[in-house]
C-alpha cells in the first residue's frame, strides 16, 4: 500500500507540475501571438490546438506507447461535443461580458462543480475545504476582478459556460473511473470530435467577436512561427488536462488553474512588464494562502482514510463467523473500503448508464 500510495503521489505531483508548466507557456505564447501580433482568433486556433494533439498522440499510438482502448462511442462523441461547446461559450462570455465579469464567471466554476458533485454524486466536502476555497476564491477575485459591468445576454452564456465547463471536467473524472481507461485514452479518443466541433463554429463566433476573417488573416513568417508553437505546446496542456482530473478531482483542477492564474499575473509583469498594483500582489498572496489551506487539508484528509479503514477490517475479520456477514464487510476484509464494490454513480447527462 505504501508503495502504491508513493507511486500515486509522484504522478499527481508530475502531473500538477506539468499542467502549471506547459499552461503558464501556452498563455505567455498566447498573448505575444494576440496581444503583438494581432492574431485574435482563439476558437480556431484551439481547433487547431485539438487537431495537432490528435495528430500527435495517433503518432504515439502507432509508436504503442500507449494502447487503444475503444468504450462508449456515444459517451465519448457526447462527452467531445460538450467539451468543444464549453470552450466556445467560454470565448462568447468574454467577447459580450466585460473583463471583470469574466474572471467572476471562472471564479463561480469551483461552487458550481462543488454543488454539482454534493448533488449528482453524493460527495461530501469538509469545512475546512470549503473554508479554503473560499480564500482561494476571494485572493484571485482581489487579484483579478476590477470592473463588473452586467447585461442580460452575456449572464446567460456566463451561466452556461459554468455549467457545460463544470460538466465536462466532471465527466473527465467520471468516463475515466467509469470504463477504466487512462488520460490518453480518453483524450487520444475525444480528441476530433472536440477539434471538429471548434473547426466548424470557430471561423464564425471569431468573426463575430473580432469582425476578421481568419482565412484572410496575413499570415506573416511570425505569425506562424507563435502558432505552430502554440499548437506544440498545447499537446502538453490537453494531455496534463485529462491527467490531472483524472488523478485529482476537477475542484483540484480548478484551484490549479486559480495557481496557473496567478503566476501569469507575475511572469506578465516581470517578462512583459505589464502593469501591477499592490491590489494584485495583497489578492496573490490571499490566493495562495487559500491553496495552501487547500493542498493541508487535502492531504491529511487522505491520511486519515486509510486509518480509518483499519478498524473497518478488524471488524470484518471478527464477524467472520457471523452468518448475516454483509457485502461491504466482505469487502473490508479483502483489504478495500466498504465502497470499494459499489457501482459508480454516473450522472443524468449519461442516458445508457443512468440506471447505475
Amino acid at each position: 500500500m505504501g508503495v502504491a500510495g508513493e507511486k500515486f503521489q509522484l504522478g499527481t505531483v508530475g502531473a500538477l507540475s506539468l499542467s502549471v508548466v506547459s499552461s503558464v507557456s501556452i498563455v505567455i505564447c498566447n498573448k505575444a501571438l494576440m496581444s503583438s501580433l494581432g492574431f485574435n482568433f482563439a476558437t480556431t486556433l484551439t481547433s487547431w490546438h485539438l487537431l495537432v494533439t490528435f495528430c500527435s498522440l495517433h503518432v504515439a499510438l502507432c509508436m504503442k506507447l500507449f494502447e487503444h482502448k475503444p468504450f462508449d462511442a456515444r459517451t465519448v462523441m457526447g462527452f467531445g461535443v460538450l467539451n468543444g461547446i464549453s470552450i466556445g461559450l467560454l470565448n462568447l462570455s468574454l467577447g459580450f461580458n466585460s473583463v471583470g465579469f469574466y474572471q467572476m464567471t471562472k471564479l463561480a466554476i469551483i461552487p458550481c462543480t462543488v454543488i454539482l458533485e454534493t448533488l449528482f454524486f453524493r460527495k461530501k466536502f469538509s469545512r475546512n475545504i470549503k473554508l479554503s476555497l473560499s480564500v482561494l476564491l476571494l485572493g484571485v477575485g482581489v487579484a483579478t476582478v476590477t470592473d463588473l459591468q452586467l447585461n442580460v445576454m452575456g449572464s446567460v452564456l456566463s451561466l452556461l459556460a459554468i455549467i457545460t465547463t463544470c460538466i465536462a471536467q466532471i465527466m473527465t473524472n467520471t468516463i475515466q473511473k467509469k470504463f477504466k481507461v487512462s488520460s490518453t485514452q480518453l483524450l487520444y479518443q475525444s480528441c476530433p470530435y472536440q477539434a471538429l466541433t471548434l473547426f466548424l463554429v470557430g471561423p464564425f463566433l471569431d468573426g463575430f467577436l473580432t469582425n476578421q476573417n481568419v482565412f484572410a488573416f496575413d499570415y506573416t513568417t511570425q505569425v506562424l512561427f507563435f502558432i505552430v508553437l502554440s499548437c506544440l505546446i498545447s499537446v502538453s496542456v490537453n494531455f496534463s488536462t485529462f491527467l490531472v482530473i483524472g488523478k485529482t478531482s476537477p475542484v483540484t483542477y480548478q484551484v490549479l488553474g486559480h495557481l496557473k492564474t496567478c503566476l501569469v499575473l507575475t511572469f506578465g509583469y516581470v517578462l512583459l512588464h505589464d502593469p501591477f498594483s499592490w491590489r494584485n500582489i495583497l489578492g496573490i498572496l490571499i490566493a495562495v494562502i487559500g491553496m495552501v489551506l487547500y493542498s493541508y487539508f487535502c492531504t491529511r484528509e487522505t491520511q486519515q482514510k486509510p486509518a480509518e479503514a483499519s478498524p473497518q477490517a478488524v471488524q470484518a475479520k471478527e464477524g467472520e463467523s457471523n452468518p448475516l456477514i454483509s457485502d461491504s464487510l466482505s469487502a473490508a476484509e479483502n483489504g478495500g473500503s466498504a465502497t470499494d464494490d459499489e457501482p459508480l454513480k454516473v450522472p443524468m447527462w449519461s442516458s445508457k448508464y443512468s440506471k447505475a
